[in-house]
């Protein structure tokens, strides 16, 4: 069942019952003087279907133990390896988990990074989506953009049925575990749609199995001359307050809402073949303490997203934070990561995406080496990992090494910014590409930047 509508806020609403908050998330948008007719020929003139790049942005927030998910060690003393056996892959040569029976056999289609250096050891998903090595402190004058506001400005939508940045991040306790990122410097315009609340444990309900876009029915949705009346009303009262300067950004993106029904689609995953559902494995709605839900229908919807016109789709699943039971909370969390991401790379590869889509997996840093006292491991920034799939890169390979206790990177160190070179890369905006001077775009103090800091390139093992 997919239900659009979000929780009612506190504020003083429309006669409608839609209140002015909902407005500026969703619905006021467009508010620049759209008439039905225009709605009505803007939804004649709309396509969908896939026929682009894109990129899936799977953060899993909290730090992932690197050495006990794709760099297994062995060889290290007791108090370092862990319980966990390596198994063989389908590529010769390539030993995982045997928690990931399921990538293993699909290995020729991944791509295990074993040597993420540079984390800035926050508990957050700042690098992830931004790619960027600089503390958050230090970001230019209007922020860092993410990603997806990147491909948004220099890309576009698709169609105007779908934002190009979409989010499927839940609102999480631990606020930074659930940032998309936004548009930074380069507008509110390019900043990720989120298409899914956050109501944690904290915030009171445990069994969340609709999503949420922002307080809009679907029924709403539906009712263009409704929305047409509510629009002009809020616009009249909005203008007298200056809450409407900016938001003429969102125009397009507000009109593809409003006029198709290709996102609540794309969010019901329901309408897919029972198997294909069923293949993705049975997740959890309920809030991991403070992470994100063990959602793998999430990882579905990514797909749907990106078929129905999205440029860029991020979403958070589980908790990773394990500094007591980590090897019990593997045994939970391994085999729902293993199916879901599997589901999804053979679930594009079938319907002639995989080249297309680029997917990243990865967390914000590892776990050190060393378990502790409660069966734990401890944070550690100075090496982490990822595994890749999809986009054309050249899969079937691991990237990198760490040392025999997995303390620090010792072939091929791998910087977040080199992944998102190589994101960036696959979509379309080549190295050559952003870096000409006519595509640099400028923080709000004037100063020029492009998508990477200049020397950083694309992983040359992978394009």
């Amino acid at each position: 069942m997919l239900t659009i509508f979000g929780k009612p806020h506190r504020t003083k609403g429309f006669c409608d019952g839609v209140n002015r908050r909902d407005f500026l998330r969703i619905g006021s948008m467009a508010v620049g003087g759209l008439s039905l007719p225009g709605l009505l020929a803007a939804e004649a003139n709309a396509g969908v279907g896939h026929s682009h790049k894109a990129i899936i942005n799977i953060f899993l927030p909290g730090g992932p133990p690197h050495q006990d998910m794709w760099d297994l060690k062995v060889d290290a003393p007791k108090e370092i390896r862990g319980p966990f056996q390596p198994i063989k892959t389908a590529v010769p040569g390539i030993e995982i988990c045997e928690l990931f029976p399921m990538i293993a056999n699909s290995m020729n289609q991944f791509v295990p990074i074993r040597s993420i250096v540079g984390s800035r050891g926050g508990h957050y998903s700042y690098q992830a989506m931004t790619g960027q090595m600089v503390p958050e402190s230090e970001a230019p004058a209007g922020g860092w953009p993410s990603i997806g506001a990147w491909v948004s400005r220099l890309q576009g939508p698709v169609n105007q049925t779908i934002p190009p940045h979409l989010s499927l991040m839940y609102k999480t306790d631990h606020a930074p575990w659930g940032n998309p990122g936004d548009g930074g410097f380069l507008g509110i315009g390019h900043a990720p749609f989120r298409l899914v609340g956050g109501q944690g444990p904290k915030r009171s309900v445990q069994n969340r199995e609709n999503m949420t876009l922002n307080g809009v029915t679907l029924d709403r949705l539906k009712d263009r001359e409704t929305l047409r009346n509510s629009l002009d009303n809020f616009r009249r009262a909005a203008d007298a307050t200056g809450v409407m300067d900016g938001v003429d950004a969102f125009t397009q993106q507000a009109i593809g809402i409003l006029t198709s029904s290709a996102l609540a689609e794309a969010l019901d995953y329901t309408k897919e073949d029972p198997k294909v559902i069923e293949r993705y494995g049975k997740g959890s709605p309920e809030f991991a303490s403070d992470g994100a839900p063990k959602n793998t229908q999430n990882f579905l919807i990514a797909r749907r997203l990106v078929e129905a016109g999205a440029r860029v789709v991020s979403l958070n699943f589980s908790r990773w934070d394990w500094h007591s039971n980590n090897f019990d909370r593997g045994r939970q969390d391994f085999p729902l990561l293993d199916r879901a991401l599997t589901a999804l790379v053979e679930d594009l590869e079938m319907r002639g995406m995989l080249d297309d889509v680029s997917i990243v997996c990865w967390g914000e840093f590892g776990r050190t080496p060393k378990i502790n006292k409660h069966a734990g491991r401890d944070h550690w920034p100075r090496v982490s990992c990822a595994i890749m799939a999809g986009g054309g890169i050249r899969a079937g390979q691991v990237i990198g090494a760490t040392n025999r206790l997995g303390e620090h990177a010792t072939e091929r160190p791998v910087t977040f910014s080199e992944v998102c070179a190589t994101l960036y890369d696959n979509i379309g905006l080549t190295w050559d590409f952003v870096m000409r001077e006519q595509n640099r775009l400028f923080d709000l103090s004037g100063r020029p930047y492009t998508p990477v800091a200049h020397g950083v390139m694309p992983l040359n093992e992978l394009v």
